[in-house]
């Protein structure tokens, strides 16, 4: 039985996935978010391409194709709106937004070795789950396609993030694939997948947090930490009842200017904020009111002429990024929760029809399968774990159930 899994390369869970959509290292932040406003993907891929080592003389044709043999083209990371407003909320960047906003995108990627990695297509599976137990959160894969005059022509409408590298594009792949490769074959597991979290030991007691009542921009390391790790900041109360999340995958439907709320706002008011359907009026007036306090005319400037001040935020019209549509019209997971009053946020919604504050929850008793289809139709990488009184124990990320998964073809093979 694991034979025929452990025969897979990589390019075989590769198969329909988008291109990459790319940006120079010497892009400037401000270009980058004009070409994340213009394209239907949440992330951008930063890639530093060195044309000057091996240029092959004979060859007349253009360097973006295929048949041009210049130097190495590397993908170095890769930003969304997030990176951006958590760079201007720094102290500095509050003052002179305008000013930042000029500095290149590399100064968005996390110094972390090791989060990118470049993979051939005939890399086994294997190795590929192996790379991201090691850290990695990305494996950039190649895909081998040719080019007709058609797509060509379209690359050079696509000029401020073109996806075409020495005649080369190429794809993610996710932990998110693997866990939907392996819930595909989910049947060669069992009993596995009908175990516990719990039993299963995979829920993880390191997470982060902030409470209900506290400044958000107490925990925007927290927050740009969330967003390499892939996974969210829990909002408790002071008895550690989970009340929401602060999820870069809900921020990056938002406009940059989220930055001046996430510098004046309670955590809980913040939740409030980013919701979709606009900010509330009352909000918009405070996080306006506090700006002037502080004397932060540069960042009030850009509040009032983003879209986000208006109350039809550009968090109402994005999604996030899918290749898989069919999420959009599945039925939402029902999740433990306490109804009424504030603690009814910890519901279940359908992240793919719209992005909230609520967090997506689950037991300690929960199955492992089940926590994987919970986490997958919310096209997030993780679940938190409550128990019945909505207090919470800890969270359950695609990280370890592929560390299980490991462990279990290891033993079948």
């Amino acid at each position: 039985m694991a034979v025929s899994l452990l025969a897979h390369e990589v390019s075989d869970l590769c198969l329909g996935k988008p291109a990459l959509r790319c940006l120079a290292l010497t892009t400037t932040i401000a270009e980058a978010l004009f070409a994340l406003k213009n394209c239907d993907d949440n992330f951008l891929s930063v890639w530093n391409c060195d044309h000057t080592a091996r240029i092959n003389k004979d060859y007349k044709g253009s360097c973006e194709e295929e048949g041009c043999d210049v130097g190495e083209c590397k993908c170095l990371g890769k930003v969304s709106v997030v990176d951006v407003i958590c760079y201007l909320c720094k102290d500095e960047n509050l003052l002179f937004p305008s000013d930042a906003l000029k500095a290149p995108v590399s100064v968005l990627l996390p110094e972390i070795p090791g989060m990118v990695v470049h993979v051939e297509p005939t890399s086994s599976l294997l190795e590929a789950i192996d790379l991201i137990l090691q850290g990695a959160k990305n494996l950039v894969v190649p895909i081998k396609t040719r080019y007709s005059s058609r797509r060509k022509q379209h690359q050079k409408l696509s000029i401020t993030s073109p996806t075409i590298h020495n005649g080369r594009e190429f794809c993610w792949l996710t932990q998110e694939d693997i866990i939907r490769f392996f819930l595909n074959s989910i049947g060669l597991f069992a009993p596995l997948p009908a175990l516990s979290v719990d039993t299963l030991g995979i829920i993880s007691t390191e997470f982060l947090t902030i409470d209900y009542n506290s400044p958000a921009i107490s925990k925007l390391e927290a927050i740009s930490r969330s967003l390499a790790d892939e996974t969210s900041v829990a909002v408790i109360d002071s008895d550690g009842i989970l009340i929401g999340e602060l999820s870069p995958f809900t921020l990056a439907c938002c406009d940059y200017s989220v930055a001046a709320a996430i510098a004046t706002l309670s955590s809980g008011d913040l939740m409030a904020y980013i919701d979709c359907g606009g900010p509330p009026e009352d909000l918009v007036k405070v996080v306006m009111a506090r700006l002037r306090e502080r004397g932060l005319e540069g960042m009030l400037q850009e509040f009032t002429n983003s879209s986000c001040y208006s109350t039809t935020s550009s968090c109402q019209s994005q999604s996030s990024s899918s290749s898989d549509e069919e999420s959009a019209s599945s039925t939402p997971v029902s999740t433990l929760h306490r109804s009424g009053g504030k603690y009814s946020r910890s519901m279940s919604y359908s992240a793919r029809m719209v992005r909230r504050s609520e967090a997506i929850v689950c037991h300690p008793k929960s199955s492992l399968v089940a926590v994987m289809i919970q986490a997958i139709a919310h096209r997030v990488n993780y679940v938190w774990v409550i128990e019945d009184d909505c207090s919470l124990v800890g969270i359950v990320r695609f990280y370890d159930m592929l560390r299980v998964f490991r462990e279990s073809l290891e033993d079948m093979a």
